[in-house]
């Protein structure tokens, strides 16, 4: 395999291992790429090639059981947000950027909407603008669960306020759905996800957040992701 390095903000550097290879071109996460390479279902330039951490170059030809594998020049990644980081990738004032837990060179990727400095969970990253226009559009109903833990009970009045919308700011914030789980633990369902929005909603409700989880985005789920990790996913998983 030859070494032909090339790097571009919106393409893939070159060489890099098999596995990951496999992952960038949405096959499966990197562990059962892992796995796939092992069975020995992938070829290289028609060469079953069983070792995961082999280094492919561009004009390699990889493909599996018989399919030719191309490696689109767009990522998906999602990532479990630890408090502390902030998610814009311009403030140079940020001690902690989000972006900075994410170590794939080659790429410029945003996340896709934010989470606030005090909020944990569930960011996804790209540097598809398209698709991140898509996910972030209120007509397309992605919708957005969270966990969240607040300093004082919030009332059934309360709830059924923030229920059918508060206008706040000049701004309409509203939550799809609201479910208790534990004493002063709550589940909260958005569509749009306004700045702050659950933070405004809980304040209007004579309360405070005490701690903001994201924990799903569509069909995407966060699972046992650890807090400052990261996984590839496909487009596939959240729509």
């Amino acid at each position: 395999m030859q070494n032909n390095k090339k790097t571009d903000n919106n393409t893939v550097e070159f060489p890099l291992r098999l596995v990951r290879y496999l992952a960038l071109a949405g096959i499966a996460s990197r562990r059962k790429s892992f796995d796939i390479i092992l069975s020995g279902k992938v070829k290289v330039n028609d060469i079953i090639v069983n070792d995961p951490s082999l280094m492919i170059s561009k004009a390699d030809r990889i493909k599996i059981n018989g399919k030719t594998i191309s490696l689109s020049s767009f990522v998906y990644i999602i990532l479990n947000k630890p408090k502390g980081y902030v998610c814009t990738n311009s403030d140079p004032y940020a001690e902690k950027k989000a972006i900075d837990l994410i170590d794939i060179p080659g790429y410029r990727l945003f996340s896709v909407g934010r989470l606030d400095k005090d909020s944990t969970g569930l960011i996804i990253f790209t540097n598809d603008g398209k698709f991140s226009d898509r996910l972030m559009h209120p007509s397309n109903n992605i919708l957005k669960t969270y966990e969240i833990t607040v300093k004082n009970e919030l009332s059934k009045s309360k709830i059924h306020e923030m229920l059918n919308g508060v206008l706040e700011s000049g701004e309409m914030l509203k939550a799809i759905s609201i479910k208790q789980k534990a004493p002063k633990k709550y589940f909260f369902i958005l569509n749009e996800g306004k700045k702050r929005e659950i933070r405004r909603l809980v304040k209007h409700a004579n309360s405070k957040v005490i701690s903001l989880n994201r924990i799903s985005i569509g069909n995407l789920k966060l699972g046992n992701l650890k807090q400052g990790k990261w996984k590839y996913i496909t487009p596939e998983e959240i729509l």
